[in-house]
């Protein structure tokens, strides 16, 4: 069944379930009918008792000699189920099986001879009152009479009417599957035509949509809709891996050719002591650029995935001593303002690493004041880096975390592009977002919080929102730094 094509299962079920309900239909007309006829029969039957038993109790019938209507017969029977007066035409014998009789005797029976299928070639419908209920008269006294009628209309109506409820529930269902059959077609078309344009672009095929409807929005429609946004994602995300390969090419092979170039110079004659040192330390500086950009890059790319079962990480500690730390090394002046008690969830190398990246990019491309602040914030850790430097341009902020991604003004001074991506990475690893705010334009990578920024209007300002794993602790205060 399930290697079926889905419209003919749906077809099939829909059958199954049509003719459950066609049956149990046709059956409440069939009862409801019988029941009808019946009624019919057992009031002819009651009048038909009642005569006979006012003419018995009258003086009796003589033997064979009643008076009935067309189709209708007696029996008057003693209590041992010997035959006293009947109609002609019966055959011999009590209509009432012993079992029967030993009822009859006390109360009314109602009872049925012959089927409705197979045919039977005299169906009577009896009903059985007793003369004295509850009394046993001696053998050869009337005691029961029995009134018959012959069933011969009502089975035949209810014989037709099982043909005709059999045609019509056979007609119903299969025009029922036929429209089903084209309804599921049509229905399921618009997924075939997905299937064979989704088998276009797995061919190689660029630039392709899927064609949804504008007007409709069914179930159908919206999966076309989410299937064209997944490749568009998709699509994006190769022409930023195709970018990205490019770049880090790019970058690779300029600290390699100079490399090269150097080793090459050096070999070219003979060199003195002093100037063959000054080739190794010139090598050595650029294999060092080579290590720290080949280690960004991996660090870029691959980062594990935030669990709840990571350790706890006292980020207010790591702030302090990042900062006390940045500032001896560095001498650059720095205000820090920090809550204590601020625990998140997490690695405390990687949340080192962006602390320390985003120092090192406010320091060379901001200007002072540099203010660090965290705080809790509706369940999260806002933590933000500002300064009052000239920022970025509007235009520029949506790519500033992108791989590679450098401002003109800063395409002259040190460095490869890779901070902030390598920023944004570590906090999506731990379920947090990064927002990237300058001269009063904003850019969020993420929107999985509502929490609105809260920063000067000048400068730039660089907002981290991590989720809090305990939140403040009890007595937790403020720490601030200056230089």
């Amino acid at each position: 069944m399930g290697r079926l094509p889905l419209r003919i299962r749906l077809i099939a079920g829909f059958a199954a379930a049509m003719l459950l309900v066609l049956a149990g239909a046709g059956a409440f007309v069939y009862l409801r009918v019988q029941y009808a006829l019946d009624v019919r029969l057992d009031q002819d039957l009651a009048a038909q008792s009642a005569q006979l038993t006012d003419l018995v109790r009258a003086g009796g019938l003589p033997p064979n000699a009643g008076r009935t209507g067309a189709g209708e017969y007696y029996q008057v029977l003693d209590a041992a189920g010997h035959v006293l007066s009947a109609s002609p035409g019966l055959p011999a014998g009590s209509l009432l099986t012993p079992g029967q009789l030993d009822v009859a005797l006390r109360a009314p029976v109602r009872a049925d001879r012959g089927s409705l299928l197979p045919i039977s070639t005299r169906p009577l419908c009896l009903y059985a009152v007793p003369l004295q209920p509850g009394a046993r008269p001696p053998a050869g006294q009337p005691a029961v009479i029995v009134a018959a009628v012959r069933r011969d209309q009502r089975d035949e109506a209810l014989r037709e009417l099982i043909g005709q409820l059999a045609l019509a529930n056979l007609a119903a269902l299969a025009i029922a599957s036929v429209v089903g059959y084209r309804l599921a077609r049509a229905a399921l078309a618009p997924v075939e035509r997905y299937r064979s344009e989704a088998a276009r672009i797995a061919a190689g095929a660029t630039g392709v949509r899927l064609a949804v409807p504008d007007r409709s929005d069914d179930e159908v429609t919206r999966l076309g809709r989410t299937l064209n946004d997944m490749l568009a994602a998709l699509e994006s995300a190769l022409d930023r891996e195709r970018r990205f390969i490019n770049d880090a090419s790019h970058e690779l092979r300029t600290p390699l050719t100079l490399l090269s170039t150097e080793l090459e110079l050096a070999l070219r004659r003979p060199r003195s002591a002093a100037e063959l040192e000054q080739t190794v330390r010139s090598a050595a500086a650029d294999t060092a650029h080579l290590i720290a950009l080949a280690d960004t890059l991996l660090s870029v790319g691959v980062q594990p995935a935030h669990a709840d079962t990571a350790p706890e990480v006292d980020l207010s500690e790591l702030l302090a001593g990042l900062v006390e730390r940045y500032q001896a090394t560095t001498g650059e002046a720095l205000h820090a303002e920090v809550t204590a008690g601020l625990i998140v969830r997490g690695d405390g190398t990687g949340l080192g690493r962006v602390v320390t990246n985003l120092l090192d990019n406010t320091v060379r491309y901001g200007a002072p004041p540099v203010t660090v602040a965290a705080a809790p914030a509706d369940g999260l850790i806002r933590l933000t880096v500002h300064d009052d430097g000239p920022g970025m341009s509007p235009e520029f902020l949506p790519h500033a975390a992108e791989r590679f991604s450098r401002a003109d003004t800063a395409r002259t001074s040190p460095g490869t592009g890779l901070g902030l991506s390598l920023v944004e990475a570590i906090v999506r690893a731990h379920d947090g977002e990064l927002r990237i705010c300058s001269a009063g334009a904003h850019h969020r990578t993420d929107t999985r919080f509502e929490l609105p920024c809260a920063h000067p209007t000048a400068g730039t300002t660089i907002t981290i929102l991590l989720p809090s794993a305990s939140g403040v602790h009890p007595g937790a205060g403020s720490r601030r730094y200056r230089a």
